[in-house]
This record gives structure tokens, sequence and C-alpha cells, in this order.
């Protein structure tokens, strides 16, 4: 069984997300990923990780689930997640959901492709994965590179997958990338005053450096080689009338033609 780096620091990622930085990083992805999954339809959409967290609350998709690496238990000590499954081996039928959510699953996993591929596996041709996590190109990755500085993010900097990367890896598993964004352009900051006095680097960094911001949301496709769509039968009826069409058109034309040189040699005879 592989390990996560997920499982130990499940409760500390939801604990951080209560923080003033946790609730400012919330907001903007439930805001973009929102966006992206409105208009997305099907039958299952699938939302791995952080289940208290729910991202799939814009979608209209009818059959919504959502799982977890671990046993999640309440006050009453029963459990509250029903599916529980690895990101590395998700227990769902190949080409068996229409829309995948994974927010910061590749870089809580030791194996970021090997969740790719099972997100691959399992959607539908066509189906959409949606994926979030931290740029380590940005003001918050460099802050987590400098030794002797606490870490502002609960996700170790070695472990943050770049967009670059991801594009990559996209590109070996045939997805097609639809959309993205990035945010939260403000420097490192813990509280909630400082965040609020850096707000204004959020349209300027959007303006002026948009590849520095401190996550991303990205949106791609699964492309199935060999595909092609079959128009309606009732294309074809047309081409065949029309085609007919013309043909009787010449021969009714040829018919004319003749009755007309009969008519001009008999009135030439007599």
């Amino acid at each position: 069984m592989s390990e996560s780096c997920d499982r130990p620091l499940t409760d500390e990622f939801a604990e951080w997300l209560a923080t003033p930085v946790g609730q400012y990083v919330q907001q903007w992805e439930q805001k973009k990923i929102s966006g992206m999954v409105t208009n997305v339809f099907g039958y299952h959409a699938i939302q791995v990780g952080l289940p208290h967290w729910d991202l799939l609350e814009a979608n209209r998709i009818p059959n919504k689930g959502r799982t977890h690496w671990d046993v999640q238990t309440g006050a009453d000590g029963l459990p509250q997640v029903s599916v529980v499954a690895e990101p590395e081996h998700l227990p769902f039928d190949s080409q068996s959901i229409d829309l995948l959510i994974l927010p910061h699953v590749l870089e809580c996993s030791n194996s970021p492709h090997q969740v790719l591929r099972e997100a691959e596996r399992v959607l539908v041709p066509e189906g959409r994965v949606v994926i979030s996590g931290f740029n380590p190109w940005s003001l918050w990755g460099a802050h987590e590179r400098i030794p002797g500085l606490d870490p502002i993010v609960p996700v170790p900097a070695h472990m943050q997958v770049s967009l670059v990367r991801l594009k990559d890896w996209f590109k070996l598993l045939s997805f097609e990338v639809d959309r993205g964004h990035f945010g939260c352009y403000v420097p490192p900051c813990v509280t909630t005053r400082w965040i609020e006095r850096w707000s204004f680097m959020e349209k300027a960094g959007d303006r002026w450096w948009p590849f520095c911001g401190a996550l991303y949301v990205v949106s791609a496709v699964k492309r199935v080689p060999g595909m092609r769509l079959i128009g309606p039968a009732w294309k074809k009826s047309k081409q065949k009338l029309r085609a007919q069409a013309v043909v009787a058109g010449r021969q009714a034309d040829g018919a004319a033609y003749r009755w007309c040189q009969t008519v001009s040699k008999e009135n030439n005879e007599q």
C-alpha cells in the first residue's frame, strides 16, 4: 500500500484551512472551481480528498460523492465518510466517472503520476478532471525554500507540482488542458490584517505577473484517439434528394431541347 503525505497531514490541512491564510486560499479556490464545474454534465462526479470541503456544490450532476484516505468519525463516534479510498487506487470502474476533482491531491502523494493514471482510467471519454495545487514558482514557494523560516502552507516545498510538469503529464495521458487560473498574489503573511493590506496585489498580479500566483487551478478533458463524431442520417438523405433533383432537372432540360429541335425541323420542312 502506497504512503501519501496527506494521511498524516489530513487533520493538519483541515486545521490550516481554518486559519486566515487558509480561508483566503479556500475562498479563491471555491470561486474558481465552482465556475469551472457549473456547466459540466454527466451522471457521476467525484471529489477525491478533503471531504469536509464541498467543491461540487455548484455542479448539477445527479450522483455526487467524496472520498477520503481514512475513516472520519463524528462526535457520536459514527463514520462520516462512506467511501474510503487511496487516490492511487480508486475503487471505481473504468470509464465510469464524468467529473473528477483533485484538490491538492497530487502534491500530497508520493506517486502523483499514478494518481493521474487512475484519473485517466476512471474518467469516461471527454470526461473532465479539475486539479488545484500550490505553485512552487511563487512568493509562497520561495518562502518555503528559505531555510529557517516557518512554513506558510502545510505541504512541503519539494512535493509541490508545478503547472509545467503537470501539463507534460497531461500530454502523456492524452489529456487536453481546457482552462486554468493562477491566483492569491499577496506576499506570505498569516493574519487577516496583512492579507487585506496586500489585497491590491490581486489585480496587479493577475495583470503583470500572472504565473506567479501562489495557487493554480486547471481543468483538463480526457481525449480518446480515433474517436469520430457521426452525424445524423438525415444529412445524407438531403444530399441524395438534392442530387436527384439536379439529375431530374438536367433530364427535363434535355427533353425540352429535343422537343424544340423537332418543332424547328418540322417548320423548316413545311
